[in-house]
């Protein structure tokens, strides 16, 4: 099993990435501010206007460590990569599947079903956990039509018309999203999922986590071989990371949704941690984004029983797991690929 190494954040303004010898380096204004040796990492991630060294970007491509360049709220902008990893073979099979409309919508029916299956649980997890009296009394009724809609994927006969259940699900589902932050509720109102540029802190906090998440998700699938661009609910666009994206589907109500409520609800940030721009466009301030990554970072190192190995792994290799047992799909080990099933 892979081990969970660390990432490194870096977060400071005017900061410049650089190596020494076998050490990564965070110098700011020629000072060294941090240092920690590549093999510790699995991966960095830059927010800002800042630069790295050539002799980094290598360091960092030779060792297999994922080098992402983001703007200060999170945003993508580029990642850093050495050459490609994994079997031809199995990449040529992955290209022949997204080709193929039946392997197509199998494996959509999977991403959707356990997309579905985890905002559910996630639903249910508040309802049984808190007192009924603070919770809405609307939740029961969207845990039933969403197992209602999971039981319509499968006489589901294309592509589209799973896609078309999935969009529905997710208006169910964000309808509902207010009604399960229990505390500053003044503070952070949800109305609805607004992406580009999120127009709220909620939104702000989703969009942000849901980009790490995507990092991760586009290295675990690096990782084991597979071309993270080529997948099969979302559809080919240049620069687009598709298969990434397909992996994240199953995995954001359990890993980013949950984190979001949790630190709203338990007053880790506060809505004075968010700035509002002219544009309507809501962002973290630095604090709060420090506060959310440490968030992240501890969230990862949780460990939960994963349901379909049956063993005891840290939350942040679930898309590695994921991602090595789509790949075993792939090259026939496993008949058909298990989803992310949170129970």
């Amino acid at each position: 099993m892979k081990r969970l190494l660390n990432t490194l954040f870096i977060t400071t303004p005017d900061s410049y990435l650089t190596k020494q010898g076998e050490n990564l380096l965070i110098k700011v204004k020629d000072e060294i501010k941090f240092r920690i040796p590549v093999h510790n990492l699995d991966s960095v991630i830059c927010f800002g206007h800042m630069g790295a060294s050539p002799s980094a970007m290598q360091l960092c491509a030779e060792r297999g460590v994922g080098l992402s360049f983001l703007t200060p709220n999170g945003r993508f902008q580029a990642r850093v990569t050495g050459r490609s990893s994994g079997n031809v073979l199995l990449r040529r099979k992955q290209f022949r599947w997204a080709d193929s409309d039946d392997e197509r919508l199998r494996l959509t029916k999977r991403f959707v079903t356990a997309k579905i299956h985890n905002s559910r649980r996630v639903i249910q997890r508040l309802v049984r956990e808190h007192d009924s009296n603070t919770v809405d009394n609307g939740l029961p009724l969207a845990i039933g039509r969403l197992k209602e809609m999971i039981s319509r994927i499968d006489n589901s006969d294309s592509v589209d018309s799973v896609r078309g259940i999935e969009g529905e699900a997710a208006t169910l589902y964000f309808s509902n999203f207010d009604s399960m932050i229990l505390n500053q509720k003044d503070q952070f109102n949800f109305q609805r999922r607004v992406r580009r540029p999120p127009t709220d802190p909620v939104n702000a906090l989703l969009s942000f986590v849901y980009t790490l998440l995507a990092h991760d998700c586009s290295s675990a699938l690096e990782s084991v071989g597979l071309d993270s661009q080529v997948g099969f609910l979302h559809t080919d666009r240049p620069g687009r990371e598709s298969l990434a994206l397909d992996l994240m589907e199953e995995l954001r109500p359990y890993v980013a949704d949950r984190l979001v409520l949790t630190i709203i609800n338990r007053k880790q940030v506060v809505g004075s941690g968010f700035i509002k721009r002219e544009n309507g466009t809501v962002l973290m301030d630095d604090a709060t984004r420090k506060e959310v990554i440490m968030a992240w970072q501890n969230r990862k190192r949780e460990e939960i029983v994963h349901p379909f190995l049956n063993e005891k792994i840290p939350i942040g290799l679930i898309p590695y797991v994921q991602s090595m047992l789509l790949a075993r799909n792939l090259r026939g080990d496993l008949s058909d690929y298990p989803p992310f099933l949170w129970k």
